[in-house]
């Protein structure tokens, strides 16, 4: 094979990569690419230390990037090797990614591929028609293929969920550090980075809803409301450890039953104010009855995304060129 990648090539493996969904859109990946080598990095200058002073959801949202750089990559052709969080002496390296044309094909990645510009976090209410069952345990597969397990919550585990949703916005009330972190990436125009006014959806008509409002601004704080379903389909993706590389996975897995999700017709948005605290995050994993460590909890429905946020150029996420 060639020592390089083709440039057409890297465009469109690094644009599925950054259209992977991250903590208020903040795009914390940067990628080092070697012949066909990629490595994917956290970008430090991306951090949200109020909200994810672990890095916890940086690192899933890697992991999210790198399964869409291998989706991309079988649709051009390539068989992707990958190893999570290769490095202990590197923290900030977590999966090298290494393409060669010759290596199998994996069809299935080759299908998400198509659905990676049509997934969008979807915040606007749902009907109340159920999952079908076939759509459930697809949704369950695709989590299981990447080392992660989906738990489907009973309705009165949802309504604990929601309780707890509640509990969390109560211990926000005096914490302004977090208040000012989630003004800085939400609210207005945001033509790059960050959730615009116009992907927040409407507000809630009741409370607590089954969607979050991250709104910060005067006029997103008064924008048009909308009725939500009364019993959300909710369901916690979780792994057996904790570990970066787990974190990674756990990612890896998110993105998959998402893009699964996207192909079935279902939109998806995210309920996980409670794993911000580390009491309540043990509180969601023992609702699933399952030994292991709660990362996400997702709403899925079938309403459609009217519009999505933005991306930055591809070009900030590699190194800059000496001058």
């Amino acid at each position: 094979m060639s020592d390089q990648l083709p440039a057409e090539d890297l465009d469109v493996l690094l644009a599925a990569a950054v259209a992977a969904p991250s903590m208020h859109n903040t795009q914390p990946w940067r990628f080092e690419v070697e012949g066909h080598v990629i490595d994917v990095y956290l970008d430090g200058s991306r951090t949200l230390p109020a909200e994810d002073p672990t890095g916890r959801a940086m690192r899933i949202s890697a992991g999210a990037a790198t399964f869409n750089l291998r989706c991309a990559a079988e649709s051009l052709g390539y068989g992707a090797w990958f190893g999570l969080a290769p490095y202990p002496e590197e923290p900030d390296l977590l999966a090298r990614i290494v393409l060669e044309p010759t290596g199998p094909r994996n069809e299935e990645l080759r299908a998400l591929a198509e659905e990676i510009p049509h997934r969008h976090t979807d915040r606007h209410p749902s009907d109340a028609t159920p999952l079908g069952e076939r759509a459930r345990v697809a949704l369950l597969q695709a989590a299981y293929a990447e080392g992660a397990e989906l738990t489907w919550l009973g309705e009165t585990e949802v309504r604990t969920v929601l309780d707890m949703v509640l509990d969390t916005d109560l211990r926000e009330i005096g914490d302004w550090h977090r208040r000012a972190e989630r003004a800085h990436w939400v609210g207005g125009e945001r033509p790059d980075d960050g959730i615009p006014s116009s992907a927040l959806g409407p507000r809630a008509v009741s409370y607590p809803a089954a969607v979050r409002d991250l709104a910060t601004r005067p006029l997103d704080r008064i924008r048009a409301q909308g009725t939500f379903e009364g019993r959300p389909q909710l369901a916690v993706l979780s792994t057996a450890a904790d570990q970066p590389a787990d974190q990674v996975a756990a990612g890896s897995a998110l993105e998959r039953v998402l893009l699964t999700a996207t192909r079935a017709g279902l939109s998806a948005s995210f309920l996980n104010q409670p794993l911000e605290f580390d009491d309540l995050r043990r509180r969601v994993q023992h609702l699933t009855q399952q030994p292991g460590h709660a990362h996400m909890i997702i709403r899925f429905g079938h309403s459609r995304p009217t519009s999505g946020t933005a991306r930055r150029p591809v070009a900030d996420f590699l190194p800059k060129e000496p001058s």
